[in-house]
């Protein structure tokens, strides 16, 4: 059975990606929703849980087969969710994201971060202006670099077997030429083991910007949701700053799948 918590603390952000979960969920036997809500003092406690049980009952008529509820008062956000994680051993969390100007990164937009950060579960970011239109397509951008060491191949398994898309594997590079180097063949090789289960295709792209090639592949193939994989740092802190992860979830308008190595 699969797990998926869905914080909300009831902002236009927390709901936004909550509603999204819900469509993806929608007449699925094997996943249960957990909506998660972190109130902050006793006198919280009542209204918030008549909230929750209002977006429980948005879910069942959307058609959520299971929906579960968490509430807790207090303590550091991540460290709950992780806690929750941990404990109904979760497959995915989504959480919202706010826009990229300071005025509209909200609170429970930068936590979604700060979740991706402490390297624990897989975490879909949901932009604020992503529609659900189903998940058929996933593109997994790889730099084919220390492939085993560095793909959590069990973890994005997992979330495969949920959806059972189509797995596209791309690499960007503008020193590609017409013919794959025998690194990229093995690389290939790699992957073909490690997923194949899946329906898989290989793209290799020679482009000098990574972000204006995946764009483009987005629109072209159609991808509702990108893989990316943080890259561990000896600085912890400055994770998310040296690699693609925040740039792509503050500019991406399809969700944006975190999946440490």
């Amino acid at each position: 059975m699969h797990r998926v918590i869905i914080p909300v603390d009831f902002s236009e952000t927390s709901l936004n990606a909550a509603r999204f979960a819900a469509q993806m969920l929608t007449g699925r036997k094997d996943a249960v929703a957990v909506l998660y809500n972190n109130y902050e003092t006793p006198d919280d406690h009542d209204i918030c849980h008549n909230y929750l049980e209002s977006l429980r009952k948005e879910f069942i008529r959307t058609g959520v087969e299971s929906v579960e509820l968490e509430q807790e008062m207090g303590g550091d956000l991540i460290d709950n969710i992780a806690r929750l994680a941990h404990t109904v051993r979760a497959t995915l969390i989504v959480m919202g994201i706010s826009g990229k100007s300071a005025a509209r990164q909200a609170m429970f937009g930068s936590n979604t971060l700060k979740l991706v950060d402490r390297n624990l579960y897989p975490v879909m970011i949901i932009p604020p202006d992503a529609v659900y239109k189903g998940i058929n397509n996933i593109a997994f951008a790889s730099d084919y670099k220390k492939i085993e060491e560095t793909t959590p191949s069990e973890l994005i398994n997992a979330i495969l077997e949920m959806f059972n898309p189509m797995l596209h594997i791309i690499n960007v590079n503008k020193d590609h030429y017409v013919s794959l180097t025998e690194d990229m063949q093995q690389g290939k090789e790699k992957f073909k083991k490690m997923f194949g289960t899946w329906k898989m295709e290989f793209y290799f792209i020679a482009r000098d910007d990574f972000f204006d090639a995946l764009d483009d592949f987005i629109k072209d193939y159609s991808i509702d949701v990108i893989i990316t994989i943080p890259r561990h740092q000896s600085n912890s802190a400055s994770i998310l700053k040296s690699t693609h992860t925040k740039r792509l979830a503050y500019h991406s308008h399809i969700p944006v799948l975190a999946a440490h190595e």
